[in-house]
């Protein structure tokens, strides 16, 4: 305890008021764009939906999957343009195909199969599969085995889209302007198109998938379940979903899976959804030109490692300490350079991408510096982050190796929430297991802290 005025006690407690006031603020704001992003969404998924039954209609072997709550799910979360991922199922038995690694050779000259891409076999004569690959064809591969060819389904599949299109057209089953199909890359693994929802317009990813049963993920090392609703991570990783990767070979998505880990941790009690901050990435984590910046992929990840690492419902009573829970596993993924995919831990989603994470960090930490000049919905110029510095002692604590994972856990990671002074944590034991962690890293990294 510190002793102290009652002038400093009061100039204390004008200030906690006037925070919470502004985080109160922004959940108002959070609230009512969830609500206006809904009906946006529904609306444009009108106009789909109507396409996508076309598309049925004259070829059966294309499913209409009307259980989308999770897309509208996804979109009320997400005030950027990041398209939605609209999957396409195919009607086939996914459980009858061979999942094979592709090879070199399994690629024509000049196309290379990428990593933890796969071909789908199609097994001998006398399954019911022969439906599906009549209409599209296989490709032969060694042995004299045919697999399902991702290039030629998508084709399939933009063909029997674009006749819907103007089937609709024709009909005026939606307004001119309500739809655009400018973005229908050659090359592309998804068929894009632009709808208007109202005033919003949405941009959805069609991707053709193949669904098949598969043992759920073994999240090696880790708690089953640890922070979420019990059975959650079985259930999201019970099924598996292909999509294209190249116009040979299929990938695993987890696309879905994430999303139905997030809809679980909807379930549980706190703000952890609306701690995501979407809007305020958009405007203020990007780069120039849109390009280069936090996507929101990122937050979703962080997210999920938040929840992990802070199971206890403590930690996600109001809206600013949820914030803080994320932008401490976040700063520590931008100092290392190293954000792990959720599901596959193995997978850095920061390895390979244009970015620029050390100035990603400058921005990051002058928001949890000082949120004051962030926490609101910007529909101007983002606020200027260049002049701001970086706290030597905050980047020495998030920069410690992570050689035997010590430095990444809940302990860990309460050092950083009280270096924001956002830890309010009664649990003795996790007090205690903090301030063992602080005894370890001064005696071992003096020189750190």
């Amino acid at each position: 305890f510190y002793s102290c005025s009652e002038q400093a006690w009061d100039s204390g407690r004008a200030a906690m008021a006037a925070s919470a006031s502004q985080w109160h603020s922004y959940l108002g704001a959070i609230v009512s764009h969830k609500r206006q992003w809904l009906e946006h969404f529904q609306q444009a998924e009108n106009i789909l939906l109507t396409l996508l039954e076309g598309i049925h209609a004259r070829e059966p072997r294309f499913l209409t999957d009307y259980a989308r709550n999770l897309e509208a799910f996804e979109f009320t979360l997400c005030a950027s343009e990041d398209a939605v991922t609209m999957e396409v199922p195919l009607r086939i038995n996914g459980d009858a195909l061979q999942v094979l690694a592709c090879w070199p050779g399994d690629t024509p000259a000049g196309h290379r199969p990428g990593l933890g891409t796969c071909c789908l076999e199609v097994p001998s004569p006398g399954t019911d599969l022969e439906d599906w690959t009549s209409a599209v064809g296989v490709m032969e591969r060694g042995g004299g085995a045919g697999c399902l060819v991702p290039g030629k389904v998508l084709q399939h599949l933009k063909d029997l889209l674009v006749s819907a299109i103007v089937c609709c057209q024709r009909r005026f089953l939606f307004q001119p302007g309500d739809l655009s199909a400018e973005n229908l890359q050659e090359d592309a693994m998804e068929l894009s198109l632009l709808i208007r929802g109202s005033w919003k317009t949405v941009r959805f990813d069609i991707v053709p998938v193949v669904r098949r049963w598969q043992e759920p993920l073994w999240l090696k090392g880790r708690q089953s379940d640890r922070g979420f609703p019990e059975g959650s991570l079985r259930k999201a990783t019970e099924e598996a979903h292909f999509v294209p990767a190249s116009p040979h070979c299929w990938r695993s998505s987890t696309h879905l899976p994430i999303l139905k880990l997030l809809q679980a941790v909807d379930t549980l009690k706190g703000r952890r959804l609306d701690s995501l901050l979407d809007q305020l990435r958009s405007q203020d984590w990007g780069e120039e030109g849109g390009k280069g910046g936090l996507i929101f992929n990122h937050l979703k990840m962080v997210l999920l490692w938040s929840t992990e690492l802070f199971p206890s419902p403590e930690d996600w009573q109001d809206l600013e300490g949820s914030v803080y829970r994320l932008l401490v596993i976040l700063l520590r993924c931008l100092a290392t350079r190293h954000l792990p995919h959720f599901l596959h831990p193995e997978e850095n989603l920061f390895q390979g991408e244009p970015r620029d994470l050390a100035s990603l960090y400058c921005k990051v930490e002058s928001f949890a510096k000082d949120p004051r000049h962030f926490l609101h919905f910007h529909f101007g110029l983002p606020v200027r982050t260049d002049s701001w510095q970086a706290d030597p002692s905050t980047r020495a604590l998030l920069q410690i190796p992570a050689k035997d994972g010590s430095y990444c856990d809940t302990a860990y990671f309460d050092i950083l929430l009280s270096q924001f002074q956002v830890y309010r944590i009664q649990d003795s034991a996790r007090c205690l297991a903090m301030s063992q962690l602080l005894s370890k890293i001064q005696r071992e990294i003096p020189q750190q802290t």
